[in-house]
């Protein structure tokens, strides 16, 4: 009897021990999965909230940028990874584009939300160098020499791809009259526009300001219901006579499956940073906005998006 007691008590202690140790979590070192090259805007957020983790809840948060496979192979280290809140990571609205055009067949749905790192709008950018001085520019000579143009930002069918096809679509023209070169993210994109191996990125302005404010890149447009506080000198498509916006999410996500009670401290210590002065000076150095969503809203907003981009790519031909 006594010996059954024992017992008793020392798996009550042992399951004690266990709650106790992950009532403190995060008790390790947590990574953070990147699907884009570093210093494009993706990976901007991921190190930023990075840096206000870990100050905000003591334990080191490591930033991993695992790019390939336009998306494919990041988003994939995500949702496999071990459900224990210790490897998160930043899924981007390529998760709801991918599985449309055959390049996996993960969804939203195989991710734990934790909360929205921002909303990005697309733009129409070209060298500081190029002869396009106004989108009109740019779109006649695209017409005229259809094929001829090349441009990048994100992997093939991503978000930054759909800005140019349905952008291309409402000039009346057809969704590859520009080419589309795949590539590892913004950074990557904006490298190779610089370079002059293209001759059009539609990544976020945001994304390519250190360079719109350097010269070597210049802002024809944005992709935007109203122009951006950042560049107010970039007109919107609608004011240049094409009816089309777009912007991509960022968010903060695990993989499916994560404790309930590490979903609730990173979205807590989420909530307190976005509304925190470092987060807002953070962004609005580099022509950010400011969104928020908490892990529920973020979910809804998923799915529903899932359901709007799949349409937009069905009608443009880009899903399969």
């Amino acid at each position: 009897m006594q010996h059954l007691i024992r017992r008793v008590v020392a798996l009550g202690a042992t399951a004690l021990v266990a709650m106790t140790a992950f009532a403190q979590y995060p008790n390790r070192p947590v990574t953070i999965l990147v699907p884009w090259g570093a210093g494009g805007g993706t990976d901007y957020h991921a190190r930023t909230i990075a840096a206000l983790l870990e100050k905000e809840l003591k334990q080191p948060f490591t930033v991993v940028n695992r790019t390939g496979g336009s998306g494919v192979v990041g988003h994939s280290a995500i949702a496999e990874a071990a459900p224990d809140g210790y490897t998160i990571g930043t899924v981007t609205v390529e998760i709801n584009m991918m599985h449309w055009t055959g390049l996996t067949k993960l969804t939203h749905a195989d991710y734990t939300p934790i909360g929205l790192l921002n909303f990005v709008p697309a733009g129409v950018e070209v060298a500081g160098d190029s002869k396009y001085k106004t989108l009109k520019d740019l779109l006649d000579d695209a017409k005229a020499n259809p094929n001829k143009l090349k441009a990048s930002g994100t992997g093939q069918g991503g978000i930054w791809h759909l800005a140019l096809a349905g952008m291309l679509m409402k000039a009346g023209m057809k969704p590859d009259q520009i080419g589309w070169v795949p590539s590892d993210g913004a950074a990557s994109g904006l490298k190779e526009l610089v370079a002059g191996s293209i001759q059009v990125s539609t990544v976020a302005p945001a994304e390519a300001s250190t360079l719109i404010k350097s010269g070597k890149v210049r802002l024809l447009a944005a992709m935007t219901p109203q122009r951006i506080p950042a560049f107010a000198d970039a007109p919107t498509l609608k004011e240049q006579g094409l009816d089309w916006e777009l912007q991509s999410f960022l968010s903060l996500m695990g993989p499916k499956g994560m404790p309930k009670e590490a979903v609730a401290t990173l979205e807590a210590a989420m909530k307190k940073i976005q509304a925190s002065t470092e987060w807002k000076t953070a962004l609005d150095a580099r022509g950010f906005g400011l969104n928020t969503m908490s892990a529920a809203e973020l979910g809804k907003f998923a799915e529903q998006s899932n359901k709007d981009l799949g349409g937009v790519m069905k009608a443009i031909g880009l899903a399969k």
